[in-house]
């Protein structure tokens, strides 16, 4: 080998040692940068001639070694729109290359990103701290549907939440097998029952166009005597207004034939019509259905009942359906003679006012009303890559795809954990060690040129 050609390889080799140590450089640098995914060094050799009984080296060269689909570590935030992802994935985002009117020009070209440090701007966008956009689907807001399957930048109008209606209560519970009402006394058989003839109309049938089905108000501590409290719960008009109902229960009939005993036992369930109705008008109103029980289970099956036209002292919320599960309602001993109230719950809401967007573990932002209401207002895309080390890098912790990378793929990119920040993936003991080993290849390499040189001179002198 001459000793050009040494020269040569070890230049080769200073160089390729230099490159080595502007990645251990950057990575350094960036160990504390959020999602930083760091650059690795990959040596190969070129040889110019070899053969079995000869070889002459040509010179080595230096490549970044990428990391993109080494995860880093995962730390909680403060701020609740700051979101890591567990796994493969990549956010998709768009760069901002301009403002027109104090609104973002974004460019139509999608980038992607692991740096989840976003937060809302003055426009409603959420923005990490290298000025992505983050892009995601809208969610429909009556249906928590995603509208569509294609992203775009994530926009939150502060607008006011519509009123939703009540139509639908969900409601749960148990039925003592022996009501201990007022007026109950367990050595008279039926004294725990509400009878229709104790009343001026029969509030235990409810035919249309006839008076009953309901309670006077003149007769209402009668009924509150031999009845049991079933709950209350808030409910909403068409407009929003909060309607109070208050539910009670009441045994009509021991099929057994004695006090105590449950074996056919038949209830109905009545909600307050009035707070304010006097004489023969409607104060409680029976919701129309037999529960009727047979060892301790509804015989038939009431999964669900709709009361018609709920009318609230004059407000009517319209039909509302009582849901209750399967098997849901049910009559079971109670030491305490009283409902038990397993689930009640409804669907409507007032209007409100957007306080804060946060994000869920399940990749949705989420916006809390001043109405208490939480709504999913959009869904955060996330998209993996064939092979993402051939991603391309770019500023501000960005990717752009590439023809090696492949297209983006949406769906399995793992999982959002919210409040969190993912990690630089740079290990600062491995990068030192790596310092050390670059520090005395690159001194071996020019130890290599020196000696060269002066073997070279020697040559020449040679002639002296």
């Amino acid at each position: 080998m001459s000793f050009n050609g040494a020269m040569s390889t070890a230049i080769s080799g200073i160089r390729a040692q230099a490159t080595a140590l502007a990645h251990i450089s950057d990575n350094i640098a960036n160990s504390q940068t959020t999602a930083f995914k760091r650059t690795d060094t990959s040596f190969y050799d070129s040889v110019t001639l070899s053969g079995e009984n000869f070889h002459l080296p040509g010179t080595t060269y230096a490549q970044p070694a990428y990391t993109n689909n080494v995860q880093g570590a995962i730390n909680s935030s403060s701020v609740k729109t700051n979101m890591a992802i567990n796994g493969n994935g990549f956010f998709v985002v768009s760069e901002a290359v301009g403002s027109l009117d104090n609104q973002p020009v974004l460019l139509n070209v999608d980038r992607y990103t692991r740096q989840g440090d976003f937060e809302l701007d003055r426009n409603g966008y959420l923005v990490n701290s290298s000025n992505y956009y983050l892009q995601g689907v809208a969610i429909d807001v009556n249906t928590g549907n995603p509208v569509g399957d294609v992203p775009s930048p994530i926009k939150i109008e502060r607008q006011f939440l519509n009123a939703k209606q009540t139509t639908s209560i969900d409601y749960e519970a148990n039925l003592p097998a022996y009501p201990k009402t007022v007026n109950s006394q367990p050595t008279t058989p039926g004294s725990e029952l509400l009878l229709a003839g104790t009343f001026a109309n029969d509030p235990t049938t409810q035919t249309a166009g006839a008076a009953n089905g309901f309670v006077q108000a003149g007769e209402e501590s009668l009924f509150l005597d031999r009845s049991l409290a079933g709950g209350s719960i808030t409910v909403y008009d068409d407009l929003g207004a909060p309607l109070q109902v208050q539910l009670r229960w009441a045994k009509i009939e021991n099929a057994a034939g004695s006090a105590g005993i449950g074996g056919g036992d038949t209830w109905n369930l009545f909600y307050k019509t009035s707070d304010t109705a006097t004489g023969v008008a409607a104060k409680w109103t029976n919701v129309g259905q037999d529960y009727v029980f047979a060892n301790g289970q509804l015989a038939p099956a009431v999964n669900s009942t709709t009361v018609t036209g709920l009318t609230i002292n004059g407000n009517n919320v319209g039909n509302v359906v009582l849901d209750h599960g399967t098997s849901n309602v049910t009559q079971f001993e109670d030491t305490r003679g009283s409902i038990t109230v397993n689930a009640l719950d409804q669907d409507g809401f007032a209007s409100g006012s957007l306080l804060e967007v946060s994000v869920s573990n399940n990749g949705r932002i989420v916006g809390t009303y001043s109405n208490g209401k939480s709504v999913d207002l959009a869904e955060v895309t996330l998209v993996r890559f064939n092979d993402p080390n051939k991603l391309q890098k770019l500023d501000g912790g960005a990717f752009a795809a590439t023809q090696s990378s492949g297209e983006a793929l949406i769906g399995a990119g793992g999982s959002i954990v919210a409040a969190a920040l993912e990690g630089s993936n740079v290990d600062i003991a491995d990068e030192f060690s790596k310092l050390i080993i670059t520090q005395q290849a690159y001194s071996a390499n020019t130890r290599i040129v020196t000696t060269a040189d002066e073997m070279y001179t020697e040559a020449l002198n040679m002639k002296r």
